[in-house]
């Protein structure tokens, strides 16, 4: 599958679509003013309003679009969905257009404010509609008939895994799924499901198998003598962008907590790798880029200030730069104002305590109205971290983490951020106990990640700073 090339017949229908109807609009509004209009049609062409708008409406168009997550698994588009989506975000784009180019334009009578917005929006909303449908309708028919699918591992070997292969594979209508092979839980013999499919390995290894094969989807059917190791499947598979499913037990269909994706496809819990709507995640990291663009132009003088007092208070470099773990496990290098002496760490990784000796004067001001983290806008802006997320640790501290507590790695699938919940909670994290006491806090966030959330961690954060309370 070229999801490049999908994107860009979407792109692309959505962009005709945009240009068809504002020009249409526009002659509608053109004739409205002037019944006489049609046999002075060329005049059109000369007025700048109407290439403003073929030219700059259609792009905000799709501006729109991709920050409300239009263009995101493109594959998995269903009609029906697609179909409100269309009608709403229709809606929000023909009421900003309404308010901004055309309620200042000449009218008739009050009247034709809501034909002429009832216009547009049947205009847009048909011609974008008609284009999508087609596609999708192209897309899904070729899924039905398996001409394209998303590669799928089971992680299970037994009788669910058995059932649920087969009830996929004899659906009447094919869900996409194309199996790769299967995962083990536990070490055997011999495997059930391995009469249809290949053994690739443990679950352990899930990453990597995910890599190596391009697995886009993980189908969850382990036995119950087995539900001890789901949490450890999850807490690994959250690391990954795959989508993941689990089959159901009994409990789950009759209490009515089984959401089905299709009347055709078997029956499965849908655990959907996006923490936030894709909208939200657009406005944070432009929240990012706007707030640390500011941020490192405003506080240029305490840039000096710091400089100057990191360099004053002990011999050494000004800045401080250190390894750590950033989303999925990718590692970056973080940049801090030296708060500690040069060689505070010339045994090897130690964490900091309250009464540190190895802090000196000026850092431990630094710390305490948080100047040391200043630098972190710089790889903010760069993408590294958010404003807003879990502290990132080095590779040493989380191996030891993950001993103790696995759902750590929960904490990977995000941007680490330069404050978060528990940083505001504990501020500096003295001992790997504290790290993991801080953890149930960054574990909740990331389970109601939000705009308000993060929002309202900045507040907290600013007040800490003012109030010299960081610790």
């Amino acid at each position: 599958m070229n999801k490049k090339l999908q994107v860009g017949k979407y792109v692309f229908l959505d962009w005709i679509a945009a240009l068809c109807a504002w020009g249409l609009f526009f002659m509608f509004r053109k004739q409205s003013e002037n019944p006489n209009f049609y046999q002075e049609f060329e005049q059109i062409f000369l007025e700048a309003n109407f290439w403003l708008g073929i030219i700059f409406i259609p792009v905000a168009w799709l501006l729109l679009y991709t920050i409300v997550g239009t263009y995101r698994q493109i594959y998995r588009k269903a009609r029906l969905r697609e179909l409100g989506q269309t009608l709403v975000i229709t809606l929000i784009g023909v009421t900003v257009i309404f308010f901004v180019a055309i309620l200042d334009d000449v009218i008739v009578t009050y009247k034709s404010y809501y034909q002429s917005f009832l216009i547009l929006f049947s205009l847009h909303f048909l011609l974008t509609y008609s284009g999508r449908l087609l596609l999708t309708s192209a897309t899904v028919r070729k899924i039905h008939r398996k001409e394209i699918g998303f590669n799928t591992i089971i992680v299970g070997s037994n009788g669910n895994a058995v059932r649920i292969y087969h009830d996929i594979e004899k659906q009447e209508r094919s869900s996409g799924n194309i199996f790769v092979g299967f995962l083990s839980v536990y070490d055997k013999e011999d495997y059930k499901i391995g009469k249809f499919l290949p053994h690739l390995g443990s679950y352990h290894d899930i990453k990597q198998i995910i890599t190596d094969h391009a697995v886009e989807e993980v189908i969850i059917a382990i036995e119950r003598s087995e539900t001890d190791t789901i949490d450890k499947i999850i807490a690994r598979l959250e690391e990954t962008s795959v989508m993941i499913k689990i089959i159901p037990i009994m409990q789950d269909i009759l209490m009515g907590s089984v959401k089905l994706s299709g009347i055709w496809h078997a029956p499965l819990i849908e655990i959907s790798p996006d923490l936030m709507p894709a909208w939200q995640q657009s406005v944070k990291r432009l929240m990012d880029i706007v707030v640390s663009i500011v941020s490192m132009v405003l506080l240029i003088p305490l840039y000096i200030f710091t400089a100057i007092g990191v360099k004053v208070s002990s011999k050494g470099p000004i800045f401080y730069s250190q390894e750590r773990i950033g989303l999925r496990g990718k590692p970056f290098k973080m940049h801090k104002f030296r708060s500690m002496n040069a060689d505070a760490e010339s045994s090897g990784p130690q964490l900091s305590s309250e009464n540190d000796p190895r802090i000196t004067k000026f850092g431990r001001f630094m710390r305490k109205v948080r100047l040391d983290e200043i630098p972190q806008f710089y790889t903010v802006l760069k993408g590294d971290m958010s404003l807003v997320g879990p502290r990132p640790e080095r590779q040493y501290y989380i191996d030891q983490i993950v001993k103790r507590a696995p759902h750590y790695r929960l904490l990977l699938k995000v941007k680490p951020g330069i404050t978060s919940w528990g940083q505001v909670k504990y501020g500096y994290a003295s001992d790997v106990d504290q790290m993991i006491e801080r953890l149930q806090y960054d574990i909740l966030y990331i389970e109601n990640m939000s705009i308000a959330m993060d929002l309202k961690i900045l507040i907290y954060t600013v007040l800490i700073v003012l109030q010299g309370r960081g610790k």
